[in-house]
């Protein structure tokens, strides 16, 4: 009797995945509090810049009752660089909600705030082992080109149907290795471009590749185009201070965070040098930051001065951050 293809395809991936992974540190648990911080800091971010957050993030709150009792400050200090800001607050306003207890199961976490169908269905079956099909970015590519499919993957409709598949495939007595196999094979042998069918364990089961047109998918329409903009910063010193503004609450994802002037907000400002420049992508944003010093200055609202002692206290934005790494010297 022939295997039904979804029964072949779980068998191939999970046989795979056992024979070795990726030895990420949120794999090393079932611990349903520490794969739901990994899960909030892998939206939008790769997993090897997640590692060194994730580690500091749970050195510093290591249980959901700590992170619950800290204040929005400190925990948006101690994700800070990571960007996304707003995954930070709602992980934060997850945990006051939860109550000290952390809910078991996909539509109790669904409830949560930052946490939607993907999320929900990763921490259901790695934590709890609830067969739900967990689709990312990787799973979407996966499934693309194993059924040949050039529909628009940035589209609701597209992202159901390939979630219904997933499902069809999933190992329900090993849900989370499977959801975390098929994202792995995304995101080491299945990648967007230059795919390894070479090294697949699908490779004998993918349309795509049968005809030709692996490197082609998956499609997707709803690209935003990039956005070239340049900003200029200063940084003035003066007696042990340094001139700076916050910005104020509910002024968005940034509210609270502690920023350098522009050049434009220090008319005033005597012998501006350019110190450096650094690039910095904010979604399809990217930046071109040029760092300027001089003197002169006066803390006219909203700049004020700072006590230089005092920066690793502030919540800095990562722009400011860059901005005093390339300082000659060293302000932090």
């Amino acid at each position: 009797m022939r295997r039904r293809p979804e029964r072949s395809i779980a068998a191939r991936l999970l046989g795979w995945y056992d024979a070795g992974h990726r030895d990420l540190p949120w794999r090393r648990t079932r611990d349903p509090y520490r794969i739901w911080v990994s899960e909030i800091m892998l939206q939008q971010t790769r997993a090897e810049a997640v590692i060194p957050y994730y580690e500091r993030f749970l050195k510093r709150f290591p249980r959901l009752a700590s992170l619950a009792r800290a204040s929005e400050a400190d925990v948006l200090k101690c994700w800070s660089g990571l960007g996304y800001y707003t995954r930070a607050r709602h992980l934060h306003q997850a945990a006051r909600r939860m109550g000290g207890a952390f809910p078991a199961g996909y539509e109790a976490l669904r409830d949560l705030p930052g946490v939607g169908d993907y999320t929900a269905a990763a921490i259901a079956s790695i934590a709890f082992g609830e067969a739900h099909a967990a689709v990312d970015g990787n799973a979407l590519r996966v499934i693309a080109r194993l059924t040949n499919d050039a529909a628009d993957i940035g589209a609701g409709r597209t992202r159901t149907r390939f979630r219904a598949i997933a499902g069809g495939w999933l190992d329900r007595r090993r849900p989370g290795d499977f959801n975390q196999a098929l994202m792995e094979l995304g995101a080491t042998v299945c990648v967007p471009r230059a795919p390894h069918c070479g090294r697949c364990p699908l490779a004998a089961l993918c349309a795509a590749r049968r005809e030709g047109r692996a490197g082609q998918l998956p499609v997707k329409l709803r690209r935003q185009a990039p956005v070239k903009a340049t900003e200029a910063l200063v940084i003035v010193k003066r007696r042990g201070r340094i001139l700076m503004w916050q910005r104020a609450a509910g002024s968005g994802r940034l509210a609270g965070f502690w920023e350098l002037p522009s050049l434009s907000q220090l008319p005033q400002l005597r012998a501006p040098r350019v110190i450096g420049v650094f690039r910095h992508t904010i979604t399809h944003h990217h930046y071109e930051v040029t760092v300027h010093v001089g003197s002169g200055a006066r803390a006219v609202s909203p700049l004020r001065w700072v006590p230089i002692a005092t920066l690793e206290s502030l919540l800095l934005s990562t722009v400011a951050r860059k901005a005093f790494e390339i300082t000659a010297g060293g302000i932090l």
